[in-house]
């Protein structure tokens, strides 16, 4: 039996997911990739959860795509293949009603989790690594941690939805300086320009991360954390009337 690529942890309403290839820093392959919806979604469905922890085993947070899934893109022929059907391979198997088309596809579905996800960057966060990050709600990082797209190194474009995030928590040029060189920066420079919101020392990462959870825990209304977050990542399709419209709807409600 194959080792498990994800680890899946509860204690005290704190879901704790970790990417276990260390040796790989934590490459995507397709039995991670599996593993990993399959454990969000565990996370979401359980009444007992109310926070989830995304974060590295060992010295990587994620390397990015493993050879072996780049190794299936590349055998493509996009003269013969099903583009439809290699386009909807990895999307999630079901879709939340009222959730925005755009945050259930391959990479993006952490949005679409009702509950707080916080990511604790352990250490390289790199290519599809990235692309992780960004669609955590709250990123705290260590400063071991080292971000980096890859993809203009690699020939490739900015993938799954980039291109419309990073600009949305770094600002355009920021993300221009990020995507055309695709050079690697470290965690103080990601504090510096906005993606993560605080850097502290390798060995408190998870206590950091874990304290700041048992806050939105113990404090917090889990029904106001699954509305403020819809609204948040709703709004950034929406206009300020849409926005306000939202809110006074959920208000009605509460």
């Amino acid at each position: 039996m194959a080792e498990p690529t994800v680890l899946y942890d509860v204690s005290q309403g704190i879901a704790t997911i970790t990417l276990n290839r260390p040796e790989r820093l934590n490459a995507l392959n397709s039995q991670l990739e599996a593993e990993l919806f399959d454990a969000f979604q565990s996370a979401d469905r359980d009444d007992e959860v109310r926070v989830i922890i995304l974060t590295g085993a060992g010295r990587g947070f994620c390397a990015g795509a493993d050879l072996e899934l780049l190794d299936q893109v590349r055998q493509i022929d996009p003269a013969t293949a099903d583009m439809d059907e290699l386009k909807h391979k990895f999307v999630p198997s079901h879709h939340k009603k009222g959730v925005h088309e755009g945050y259930q596809k391959t990479y993006s579905y952490f949005p679409a989790i009702d509950k707080p996800v916080i990511g604790a960057i352990n250490g390289p966060a790199v290519g599809l690594g990235f692309v992780f990050t960004l669609y955590c709600d709250v990123r705290i990082a260590s400063e071991t941690a080292r971000f980096g797209t890859a993809f203009a190194q690699r020939g490739l474009i900015a993938e799954h939805g980039i291109s419309w995030m990073l600009p949305r928590l770094i600002g355009i040029s920021n993300s221009f300086d990020m995507l055309y060189t695709a050079r690697i920066f470290d965690a103080e420079e990601a504090l510096r320009i906005g993606l993560v919101s605080r850097v502290v020392p390798p060995e408190q990462l998870l206590d950091q991360a874990r304290e700041f959870a048992s806050v939105l825990v113990n404090t917090t209304s889990p029904r106001s954390q699954r509305i403020m977050k819809r609204q948040v990542y709703t709004a950034l399709n929406q206009n300020l009337a849409e926005a306000i419209d939202t809110a006074n709807d959920e208000m009605l409600k509460s």
